[in-house]
């Protein structure tokens, strides 16, 4: 098994969720409501191979997206990348009413989406904090429309001749409508505000860490690829983050161990490989001062 989730192993997810569709590999609809039983289900971090949406539109969950605690409450939405590790954390399952789709890489390849438009988009400068989005009420029934056309595209038209390209429109549309709702966010919130040097560094590491986290492991490495000195990143990392850019490159490496651990289908000396650790020794040593227990004993909590 590859490192990733692919969308077919979230199939199970049919038996858990108050509805379900499927297009293939192609995108996976979910919609989790008070009389899911998703929450019986094992929980832990999973990088998923394709793009997640999750629209909240009633009750609170929490999701921890690389790293970074993320609060989803009433009239939310959140949208993460490829290869972005997920956990379901907590969820008011009293009141929950929620859509989720997963669409895998090789699907959004084939949509019609300008490029150009989403790298026009700015970005706000705490990007690397949440990806969760405030919206409104009437926002919200119109993101639920979105998402319900997909799923009635799917279940409802007996011809699948048709179904995977009314899906790529429905889908790019809900890209396009997510991409204004940004970028009218980002001009009420940040009408003039620059993007500092120091902003730069901060979002730039992130993003290198989360690329390069699986084979490298010192400050020093990060700071060569921006140019600057592993003494200055450490200091502006941990002024813009509260955390030092150490501690921000064990957590990439723990939560990817801890995915692998659990849901890879390798055993401890494979990951400690996977991982660039010199033998399972040196791997074991590391995982378990940071975690407080072994790799083995998180395997079998």
């Amino acid at each position: 098994m590859d490192k990733s989730v692919k969308l077919s192993q979230l199939a199970a997810l049919r038996n858990f969720v108050s509805e379900y569709s499927a297009l293939g590999q192609d995108y996976i609809f979910s919609h989790i409501s008070s009389s899911t039983r998703l929450g019986q289900t094992r929980q832990g971090p999973v990088r998923i191979d394709g793009l997640t949406w999750i629209l909240c539109m009633r009750g609170s969950m929490v999701v921890d997206v690389n790293l970074n605690r993320c609060e989803l409450t009433e009239n939310s939405m959140m949208m993460t990348g490829s290869d972005t590790i997920i956990e379901l954390k907590e969820v008011d399952w009293n009141t929950i009413d929620a859509y989720i789709l997963f669409v895998s890489p090789e699907f959004m390849r084939n949509t019609n989406i300008d490029p150009n438009v989403i790298s026009s988009v700015p970005m706000p400068q705490s990007i690397h904090k949440s990806p969760v989005m405030k919206i409104s009420q009437d926002e919200s029934r119109l993101m639920q429309k979105y998402f319900d056309l997909v799923h009635l595209n799917t279940t409802g038209n007996v011809d699948d001749l048709y179904v995977r390209s009314i899906s790529r429109c429905l889908i790019s549309a809900l890209c396009y409508q997510v991409i204004q709702f940004a970028t009218k966010r980002l001009k009420q919130e940040e009408p003039q505000r620059p993007r500092t040097r120091r902003t730069t560094y901060v979002n730039d590491f992130i993003q290198l860490v989360h690329h390069h986290h699986l084979k490298e492991r010192s400050v020093s490495f990060y700071a060569s690829k921006l140019f600057i000195s592993p003494k200055y990143l450490s200091l502006i990392i941990k002024e813009a983050t509260g955390r030092s850019a150490a501690e921000w490159i064990d957590e990439f490496v723990i939560l990817e161990a801890k995915n692998m651990l659990r849901f890879s289908g390798k055993n401890i000396q494979q990951v400690a490989y996977e991982l660039n650790f010199p033998n399972q020794s040196s791997f074991g040593k590391y995982f378990k001062h940071l975690t407080g227990m072994s790799p083995s004993e998180y395997q079998r909590s």
